[in-house]
Parts: structure tokens; sequence; C-alpha cells
């Protein structure tokens, strides 16, 4: 209770200093704060609010189950009266109602990274997960010449991003890419340990698995951990949606053999600019869609590549 009512005084305090420095101030609110991820979206909006001259108000929940505090977020930002609010939103049907009431509180809202069931906000924000979804299918086809069997270690209920990912990989090997079987899928929750737990069930169910795709970093990384601890890392492979630190140097040693990777700086950049053009009065685009890029082994050292897995986020940090 102690550390709750800290909290709330911290925001109230940070709320009326920047009432006194005049800015506007634009909540940005992601899924979660403890993955790598979430780091360079929070530099992006940082970098956004430099270049804008707003105050960017972050706050997220530690982990990308707890939607129940990022509605509490939300509503806290309404009761401040912030200027704007940007969301990542964790649950598509948990979170509609706050940002309905955020809309009409008159405060501008624009989701991004994962899409939520309502249409009241403003702009979406996004990488395009379907077809990040359908260009890990291709790339795994091809990787295994076009046969074999595939597991899924999916992300969690409710993510519609991540959904949106699973969804195109499955559609794109049913339609196009008949060799290839998906015989397991299972639910990681957005845990390394969950996922490492998902993967280790699949392959001792599947011991002539071929493949695992996987929709996130989480996802990844536990089944890199699986992998490992049955020697089976040169043999399994592996493609991804998301990009970390750990999944390149994954991909250096072999291990992972492809990443389809977002660009969360520019994600959050751009959604942070939809924010200050209505408050500048101008109109966004209901819809912002980012196309991702396949990564392997030999792209890694491309400048191109650098500038997009390593972002300089210490200049805002």
């Amino acid at each position: 209770m102690k550390r709750r009512v800290f909290l709330a005084a911290g925001a109230a305090g940070l709320a009326a200093a920047c009432r006194r420095s005049g800015k506007r101030r634009i909540a940005v609110i992601p899924k979660g704060t403890s993955h790598l991820f979430w780091v360079s979206v929070q530099a992006g909006a940082l970098a956004a609010g430099k270049q804008f001259n707003v105050e960017i108000l972050w706050n997220g929940p530690a982990t990308e189950t707890d939607f129940n505090r990022q509605i509490q977020i939300i509503d806290a930002m309404i009761a401040q009266r912030v200027d704007g609010i940007a969301v990542a939103v964790s649950e598509r049907q948990a979170l509609a109602g706050p940002i309905d009431r955020a809309v009409a509180a008159g405060i501008p809202v624009t989701v991004f990274d994962s899409g939520v069931d309502t249409q009241s906000y403003m702009s979406y924000v996004g990488t395009d997960n379907v077809l990040a979804g359908r260009m890990a299918a291709r790339k795994l086809a091809e990787i295994l010449g076009g046969k074999g069997k595939v597991a899924v270690v999916l992300h969690m209920p409710g993510s519609l991003s991540t959904m949106d990912r699973e969804t195109g990989f499955k559609d794109e090997v049913e339609r196009k890419f008949p060799g290839l079987k998906i015989v397991a899928e299972q639910f990681g929750m957005s845990d390394r340990a969950k996922s490492r737990a998902a993967a280790e069930n699949i392959l001792a169910a599947h011991p002539d698995l071929d493949a695992f795709f996987t929709s996130t970093e989480p996802s990844a990384t536990g089944t890199i951990l699986a992998l490992k601890s049955r020697d089976l890392q040169k043999k399994v492979k592996l493609v991804t949606v998301d990009s970390s630190d750990n999944l390149v140097e994954e991909m250096r040693a072999g291990v992972l053999s492809a990443m389809i990777a977002q660009d969360p700086f520019g994600m959050a950049f751009q959604t942070v600019k939809t924010l200050v053009d209505k408050l500048d009065g101008k109109q966004p685009p209901k819809r912002i869609d980012l196309e991702p890029i396949v990564i392997t082994a030999p792209d890694l050292d491309k400048p191109e590549v650098q500038q997009l897995l390593k972002p300089d986020i210490r200049k805002y940090l």
C-alpha cells in the first residue's frame, strides 16, 4: 500500500511540474516495461517529445499480462486531463472501455503496436503483423526446402498484434506450403520460463520436429533454452518475429535462423507525432502500417540493420 501511495504522489508531482512547464502532455502507455522492445519504444517516444516540445508521461505495467494495471493508468491519465494518450493494448477487449472513456473526455488516443476492439481511437500505428507472419512462413519454408514438421510457440491470448502474426504464419503455410505440417501449438504467455516449458512439452511429444516458429522475443528465448537443453539448437530450426540483443547473439551462433524485425523506436516516434499533429489542428491517418524486414546472419553487420536493431537509445533515456 505504501508503494502505491508513493507512486501516486510521484505521478501527481510529475503532472504538476508538467503543467507548470506549459508543455502539452502526452501519456505513452506500453504493454509492459520489462522487455528490451519497450525500452526502444520509450526512447522513440522521448525522441519525439524532444523534437516536438511535448512532455512524455511514460507509464506501464511491469508485465504484458497485467492489463488491469493498464486500465488503471489510462483512467489516471484521463483524470489528469493529459493532452493525448498513446497505448499499446495488451488485451483487445478489456482495453476498449478505457479508450472509449478517454475519447469521450475529449482526449485524442492513438493505439500502437497492437489493436483493440473499438474504433473510437484516432489513429493506429503498428507493424503489419499479418505480413510479418507471412514473411516468417516464407523464410522457414525456404530454410526447410518446403517440407517438414513445424511447431508454434504462441504469445498469449488477447494480444491482437501477436495473434495477427500467428494467423499470418499459419495461413501462409496452409495456402502456399503443403509440405509444411504444423504439428503443435502452445502458449508461452509472454514469459521465457513458460515458453521454455511449452517448447519442452512439444519436443517431448514430437522428437522428429524440424522447426519452430515463435511470434515474440520471450517465446523465442524460451524455445532456444529448450533446444539447448536437448542439444537440438543446430538441428531444429527457429524463425521468430521480434529482435533483441540476445537473439542477435543466438543468430551469430547459428541457433536462430531468421528474425522478422520491427522498428519499435520508429513506431513510437510516429505514434507521438500523430497526437502532436492532432493537437496542431491536422488530421492524422486512421492507420499507419510499418513494414517489417527479414534478417539473417549475413545481414547483421549492414549499417541499416544495425541502425534498426540498435538505435542510440542512450541519447534519450
